[in-house]
């Protein structure tokens, strides 16, 4: 079976980790980021293509979708897997402290990338008979709890998690469709946690506690758990899930 990968934020945590157990498992992976991962492009030249593109820009991203060569690469899928996995977490704080600008960015890099990127490709798998199209986005649980000085993080990552509980109403033939959340991941985003203001994120301490004892799960740990189960038979029996809570 011939599987193929759309992979956003490839380039670092667990974007990279995603990325690099995809190829370890011989499945061609498209990553999508601002950036490139030079040692992933080393050891894999032949199933790893990235392109350099900024998501929080939806003109940019518009326009590749019109002008790549994105159905040539998925022609021979048999499965296609959509992982929305880039985000920002910023702006941190209280609504008065955050930047109009930086909203705009946020939500467009957290919610209409993914959601633009999930329509074309179930678009162009329509009348595909046969075809399995699996979309993971990857959420969190401040999309499920309110948190002080993450409404806007929240607030995108719940728009994920409805998006996938009414997508998956659609019902539309060969299409699959979870929101998972993670849990916490030591990447990146957490330093950027632990280095927020306290007035900004009250919350620090509890964060700067999972790292001191241990209770951050490891980029590639996630990367192969989420990986087992957005392959296996259960995916996207729940338009909502938390990887910790799953069976498979």
């Amino acid at each position: 079976m011939i599987i193929k990968a759309v992979l956003t934020g490839q380039s670092r945590g667990l974007g990279a980790a995603l990325a690099g157990r995809l190829l370890e498992r011989g499945i061609a992976v498209l990553g999508l980021a601002r950036g490139r991962d030079a040692a992933l492009a080393l050891r894999f030249p032949e199933t790893l293509r990235q392109v350099e593109l900024d998501l929080a820009d939806p003109a940019a991203l518009a326009a590749w979708l019109v002008n790549s060569d994105l159905p040539t690469y998925l022609a021979d899928a048999q499965t296609v897997l959509l992982i929305n996995n880039a985000g920002t977490l910023q702006p941190v704080g209280p609504l008065p402290a955050q930047d109009p600008a930086a909203i705009a960015r946020a939500v467009s890099l957290n919610i209409a990338a993914p959601l633009m990127l999930s329509a074309a490709l179930a678009a162009w798998a329509t009348g595909r008979p046969g075809l399995d199209l699996r979309i993971v986005h990857i959420s969190s649980g401040a999309g499920r709890n309110a948190y002080p000085g993450w409404s806007l993080y929240g607030a995108t990552k719940a728009a994920l998690d409805h998006h996938a509980r009414a997508a998956a109403l659609d019902a539309t033939p060969g299409l699959r469709i979870c929101s998972l959340a993670p849990g916490v991941v030591d990447t990146d985003m957490q330093a950027e946690i632990r280095a927020s203001r306290i007035e900004d994120f009250p919350m620090r301490s509890r964060f700067e506690a999972l790292k001191r004892e241990g209770g951050l799960l490891s980029p590639s740990a996630c990367a192969e758990r989420l990986l087992t189960h957005l392959l296996g038979e259960h995916f996207g029996r729940s338009p909502v899930a938390d990887l910790r809570e799953l069976a498979d």
